[in-house]
């Protein structure tokens, strides 16, 4: 299992664009991707569940990230955390 953490940087927190290009970049993962904040976890393959946790600017993400190209998924995830949120 990979995990990692992001610190939400967008002023607007994680609302729906950029929550929604979160879950497709999730949805290209093979691998299972979970996210945590605010003390309660979500697939962040579906976008109820990542709105569902009321991200907002200075919030922390946990990323866990678990399957076969776990690292590869990963990187590909903080990657694109840290170009858009």
């Amino acid at each position: 299992m990979q995990k990692f953490i992001y610190t939400i940087t967008d002023p607007q927190g994680l609302h729906a664009r950029p929550a929604g290009l979160l879950v497709k970049c999730a949805q290209k993962c093979t691998s299972s991707v979970q996210m945590a904040a605010n003390g309660h976890s979500a697939d962040a393959k579906s976008i109820l569940a990542v709105m569902g946790l009321g991200v907002t600017k200075n919030n922390e993400i946990t990323f866990s990230v678990e399957g076969a190209s776990e690292a590869k998924d990963a990187a590909a995830l903080k990657d694109f955390c840290e170009k858009n949120l």
